[in-house]
């Protein structure tokens, strides 16, 4: 079994360093996921309302006889929550269907600018974290333009989840996150067509440390202080991703993966669509 070591945050919460992410699975399918990836070693999972699979990570949770305090549970509130009490009542939602009291990691889903109500959610948001309901609050999927609103009212997240790997490496945003010390996550960490981790440079580096395609571009996210999340069922795939804490690339090896960026646009763009 192989823990992932764990950053922290800029209100001094410490965040494992690798999580299980969930989307599209049910929650069965959910349930059994966290339960094996528990038995790996994982203790950040990751979910959210618009997944409908957050009772699924609560049940797996139990399932897996870990304590409380020793996992790290994310959950993504939707746009139609966006206000200071709006994101009070999708609070007691998301955690009735958890089964929890507390959540450790809460996000804002998708900016939804055109609403124009991010930053009072927000608040509300902060309201939660300094009643203690809360551990750690954040947003996903944000750009900086959606985050200038929030550091314009002093308001500075612990995380942004963002789309992230090697052929979009985000290098502006992750540079607006470092000024201000917010967390980077990565959801698709290993890319969303299969096609990253047939990229030559890659298989390369893997043979040469003796690793998966995909154990490398893990171990890209975490030297770079990126926290990746990536999805699967599969326990002996779950057990691959998160035993990558024994080797380091090179800088060189770092820089040949960042070189991968082409620039694309991103799969969804946050300044149209949200949910």
């Amino acid at each position: 079994m192989s823990l992932a070591p764990t950053l922290t945050l800029n209100n001094g919460v410490q965040i494992p360093a690798l999580g299980l992410g969930t989307w599209p699975m049910n929650d069965s399918e959910t349930a059994d996921a966290v339960a094996t990836a528990a038995d790996a070693g994982y203790r950040l999972f990751d979910t959210a309302e618009n997944y409908e699979n957050e009772a699924g990570v609560g049940e797996g949770i139990r399932r897996s006889g870990l304590l409380r305090d020793e996992v790290f549970v994310t959950t993504k509130l939707n746009k139609k929550w966006h206000s200071y009490d709006g994101v009070h009542r999708a609070f007691e939602a998301s955690t009735g269907r958890l089964g929890l009291e507390i959540i450790d990691l809460y996000l804002i889903h998708w900016p939804n600018p055109d609403q124009g109500t991010y930053v009072d959610a927000f608040r509300g948001l902060r309201d939660l974290q300094e009643s203690g309901q809360v551990r750690a609050i954040g947003v996903s999927n944000f750009l900086p333009e959606h985050l200038q609103p929030l550091f314009d009212e002093g308001l500075v997240p612990q995380v942004n989840q963002i789309q992230l790997d090697p052929t979009q490496n985000r290098a502006d945003l992750r540079s607006m996150h470092r000024e201000h010390g917010i967390v980077t996550e990565a959801w698709s960490p290993l890319g969303r067509n299969g096609g990253l981790l047939e990229e030559r440079v890659i298989a390369a580096i893997a043979a040469a440390h003796e690793r998966t395609p995909g154990q490398v571009v893990m171990r890209w996210h975490t030297q770079n202080g990126v926290v990746p999340t990536p999805k699967s069922g599969n326990a002996k795939r779950q057990a691959e991703n998160i035993s990558i804490f024994d080797f380091e690339l090179s800088a060189a090896e770092l820089a040949a993966l960042t070189a991968l960026d082409i620039g694309a646009p991103l799969a969804l763009d946050p300044r149209s669509f949200g949910h």
